[in-house]
């Protein structure tokens, strides 16, 4: 597994914590309206019908263990941006403990704010990183098949020929050259941002 998914994988187990302890300290025992509901989330943003925390957030697990590869981009970006708001979805019931704790009178750990933050630029890394990542993958895949199969044609070509298709394969090491060095950057993105995020 790469290291920003195994990030997101940490992170979610850190949100599966909060919830327990949410659901522990029964937070909507007191509340008829939530306890009158058959879910806590919109069907939109979950398809699991429960009034435990805990549940919603085995859910994104899930979503995460089975996310497409990174290839299929637009497949990969939807389920993220999917992982994204179901996140936020439960973070926003987090951020609401102290008004609960408050009505309830109950004490409860106050959460730093940087948490929800800090879960989103994660996702948001995941996501934009890893896609700029499997988009240079894929450049990179395609200009090693086109300078391979201009050495097949140099095998058959004319004098004349040889010579351009010898200029096309040095250019395309240029490009593939490029390419790889657009890669380590964006690898190098990748370790920045997680070590913004261990600060």
């Amino acid at each position: 597994m790469n290291t920003a998914l195994q990030r997101l994988h940490n992170q979610i187990e850190h949100l599966a914590i909060q919830a327990q302890q949410f659901d522990n300290a029964k937070w909507f025992a007191k509340n008829r309206y939530i306890q009158s509901q058959p879910s806590l989330f919109d069907r939109t943003v979950f398809t699991t019908k429960s009034l435990q925390l805990i549940d919603y957030v085995n859910e994104i697990k899930s979503v995460v263990e089975h996310l497409p590869p990174a290839e299929k981009r637009h497949v990969y970006a939807f389920a993220l941006r999917k992982v994204t708001t179901q996140i936020e979805a439960i973070l926003k019931v987090l951020k609401s403990t102290s008004v609960w704790a408050k009505e309830n009178k109950i004490s409860y750990p106050k959460k730093k704010k940087v948490y929800r933050s800090a879960v989103k630029k994660i996702v948001q890394s995941s996501h934009d990183l890893y896609q700029e990542l499997s988009q240079n993958h894929e450049f990179e895949r395609r200009l090693v098949e086109m300078i391979e199969l201009r050495k097949v044609q140099l095998n058959n070509a004319t004098s004349a020929q040889s010579s351009a298709l010898n200029q096309e394969i040095l250019t395309l090491h240029g490009r593939l050259g490029r390419c790889r060095k657009a890669i380590s950057a964006t690898e190098e993105k990748i370790q920045f941002a997680e070590k913004q995020q261990n600060r």
